[in-house]
């Protein structure tokens, strides 16, 4: 009987503190937000969102940096998402086992785990420096996406773990070849994990802003007509912003922040909706 007590107040102390964990951080996120939206809400506007980067902290928008953040973003999914799911197909579907796997698997690991500034300096030296790029958005992009290949290769991969080997043999049982049933059955399946994997790196890539800077992204730049342009981004703008001393300027940066934010949960929402319907849509 002690025991039973003993054990279920343990049960419950444990419960409370899995609790507390949760909410804790929960809380000081919504502090966060509160304290910023309180300081963006004179500048939140149309205004705001359509005006482009002006020196003048009251006429400042945010419309030039969202747009090179909406290209930057673009290229980067351009680049990676083919590769990562590429990469995951051919380890889970054709080199499942072997030395070759296991030292990619490695890397990979390893790789998912390196500070994104690293990255930034390798794209500085290869793609700025060696391959001539400059510092363009095509070389913002081509980093950015050698940041968030690990996480989609590794989020890819656990989704077509998920498929059933039985839906495989019953395809092969038909008559099917190895590029029909990844084709047909195995990315169907996976693809509401996919897209999930795929979201979140992509809003990784988003809110990079150390990569950026390193490679020297600048603050103030004309619209973007190329992927030559001059390299610009929305979190490079909101730390500028951030780091002047006029007041204004701060208003502005927590605009841009909760703007972000928004952006951020936004996408994330969709691809958890998404994800739903293509569950549903499969059962």
């Amino acid at each position: 009987m002690i025991a039973g007590s003993t054990s279920r107040l343990a049960e419950r102390a444990f419960a409370s503190a899995g609790l507390l964990s949760v909410l804790l951080p929960l809380g000081l996120l919504g502090l966060l937000l509160a304290a910023a939206l309180a300081a963006a809400l004179p500048r939140l506007s149309v205004g705001f969102l359509l005006s482009p980067l002006s020196r003048d902290p009251a006429q400042a928008g945010i419309y030039t940096a969202a747009l090179g953040s909406a290209l930057l973003v673009g290229l980067t999914a351009a680049i990676a998402v083919p590769l990562g799911v590429g990469a995951a197909v051919y380890l889970e579907e054709y080199r499942r086992q072997g030395r070759f796997a296991r030292l990619i698997e490695l890397n990979i690991a390893s790789l998912a785990g390196v500070p994104s500034i690293i990255y930034g300096l390798l794209g500085l030296e290869i793609f700025v420096r060696v391959l001539g790029l400059g510092r363009s958005l095509l070389a913002g992009a081509a980093t950015l996406a050698l940041l968030i290949l690990p996480l989609i290769v590794v989020s890819s991969r656990e989704a077509l773990r998920t498929v059933p080997d039985s839906l495989r043999e019953g395809a092969y049982a038909l008559g099917a070849t190895r590029l029909q049933v990844v084709r047909g059955v195995v990315l169907p399946v996976a693809l509401p994990g996919i897209l999930t994997g795929v979201v979140l790196a992509v809003s990784r890539a988003l809110g990079e802003t150390a990569p950026l800077l390193v490679l020297g992204a600048v603050a103030y730049a004309a619209a973007p007509d190329g992927l030559m342009s001059p390299l610009a981004a929305l979190p490079v703008q909101l730390f500028h912003w951030s780091a002047r001393p006029q007041a204004g300027f701060a208003a502005d940066a927590a605009a841009g922040i909760v703007v972000l934010v928004t952006i951020l949960v936004a996408a994330n929402g969709a691809a958890i909706v998404a994800r739903d319907r293509a569950t549903r849509g499969q059962r």
